[in-house]
């Protein structure tokens, strides 16, 4: 390659020379992998050393995300006021200058909970009857009764519990725990996200949830099919052989490294490993995908069919990518927005996501990986005690979820709401606080995960943040 002329450089071309090696270097990283152990994704990009921060205590998320606004009247929540004022008028110093969504300027009636509570398990946590199967696991179970978030609204809430910001764009949690510890995967990527649906309104999902934002385009999540085909296009064209596919990501990546050569671009680097990524999971995908060596036990515990794109049988789909290193895991079920009809609507939506969620539970413990997986389970707000019609209406100022798993003391019920659910008395827990545990639990310091951009250093967490650490282990 020839060096330019002295009349030739500047600073772009000085950059260019001599920083391309640096491009080479990320490739390595990015695809040199041995024993299906990568090194850590931050220092493939040249990023200051000493990840994990912390030991950690969980290899990986699997989070359970119930979108649309599950009731915590009606899950994790119980009021025995709420129900003694059921059809009578809301207090109004409750909703006295509150934000409202839909019910603004209208009467405000009690709704109590549709369904019965039962205490579980010997810690005798209090989980509604429509959770017969998590509710035999109350015991692993950290209950958090006081999450609040900042959004109204569904797809900006949902927004906020991904990524931390309000503001469309910026990276998810987990493209940030893929940035910051990397993944086990070598054939698959390391965020991965499944959706299902049914039981009420199926809110849509937007792609801008799982995006990777300004972080590097490895760390992106990447949505698979529950049906068919679980990455589009990942068989080979009829006539076209893997070595001749091959022969032609090899045609690319050398294109690619010329390019890197001349104009030093991190995203060339990126675009390359992704082609490479894409090849081998044209060989790994199908053999996730194929369940037919699971057992009738298994299948029968899940309570799915193969291949029916339920959320009970994406559980089985996130236990065999666990198994396989994939370091994040999203499923969404869309069918939680119960503006009507909540008490049949909560209940059906419940029965398609609590087998599934319980049979995952317990198939990690059995195969000796829920001490190292963390899985939170929760919606993106929670609902109003007030009545709209046979529903209720977007409620931030209080929700519940739980977590399970590594690092988590079960059997615990952490915060509380008032005596009609509308607001949070004790142990007020934010979406940032929800974060900056997780990423505890990975090893990670959340004041210390930062990527640069526009001139300013961004984290998951932003300036908020504390551990919530009456769960913890």
């Amino acid at each position: 390659m020839r060096l330019p002329d002295a009349n030739d450089w500047n600073r772009r071309t000085f950059l260019g020379h001599s920083l391309s090696g640096f491009g080479g270097i990320a490739l390595a990283g990015l695809l040199g992998q041995s024993g299906g152990r990568a090194r850590a994704a931050a220092d493939r990009y040249g990023l200051p050393e000493g990840r994990p921060h912390l030991r950690p205590k969980v290899k990986r998320v699997i989070h359970l995300c119930m979108a649309g606004g599950p009731s915590h009247l009606e899950t994790f929540d119980f009021k025995p006021k709420l129900r003694e004022l059921d059809g009578q008028p809301m207090p109004g110093s409750y909703t006295e200058g509150q934000q409202l969504a839909q019910l603004q300027g209208r009467e405000l009636k009690c709704l109590g909970a549709t369904h019965d509570f039962r205490r579980w398990g010997e810690s005798g946590q209090e989980i509604c009857e429509i959770f017969p199967h998590l509710g035999a696991l109350a015991d692993k179970l950290a209950i958090v009764r006081s999450m609040y978030t900042e959004q109204i609204n569904h797809d900006p809430a949902h927004t906020f519990m991904n990524t931390g910001s309000i503001i469309p764009g910026r990276p998810s949690m987990g493209a940030w725990v893929n940035y910051g510890i990397g993944s086990e995967a070598e054939d698959l990527p390391g965020f991965v996200v499944l959706v299902s649906e049914g039981g009420a309104q199926g809110q849509p999902i937007s792609s801008r949830q799982w995006s990777n934002g300004f972080l590097p385009s490895p760390f992106q999540g990447v949505p698979f099919q529950s049906k068919g085909d679980a990455v589009h296009y990942v068989r080979s064209p009829a006539g076209v052989t893997r070595e001749a596919q091959g022969d032609l990501i090899d045609a690319v990546t050398r294109l690619d490294r010329l390019r890197s050569e001349r104009v030093f671009d991190p995203e060339v680097a990126g675009r390359i490993a992704q082609y490479e990524m894409a090849f081998r999971m044209q060989a790994s995908v199908p053999g996730l995908m194929d369940v037919s060596g699971e057992s009738d036990k298994i299948l029968e515990m899940y309570g799915c069919q193969p291949g029916d794109g339920s959320f009970a049988s994406n559980c089985l789909l996130a236990r065999r990518l666990a198994e396989r290193g994939v370091r994040f895991i999203q499923l969404y079920h869309r069918g939680w927005d119960h503006h009507g009809g909540i008490e049949r609507g909560i209940a059906t939506t419940a029965g398609l996501v609590d087998q599934g969620a319980a049979a995952l539970i317990r198939d990690l413990e059995e195969r000796g990986m829920l001490d190292d997986t963390l899985i939170v389970f929760g919606g993106e707000f929670g609902r109003t005690p007030m009545a709209q019609g046979t529903g209720r209406d977007h409620h931030i100022n209080a929700f519940s979820v739980f977590l399970c798993g590594g690092g988590i003391r079960g059997g615990v019920t952490h915060g509380e709401t008032d005596e009609l659910g509308y607001g949070i008395v004790r142990d007020p827990v934010s979406v940032h606080d929800l974060h900056a545990t997780l990423l505890h639990l990975l090893g990670i310091d959340h004041e210390r995960l930062t990527f640069r951009f526009q001139g300013r250093d961004f984290r998951l967490t932003d300036v908020h943040g504390h551990l919530v650490e009456p769960i913890l282990a």
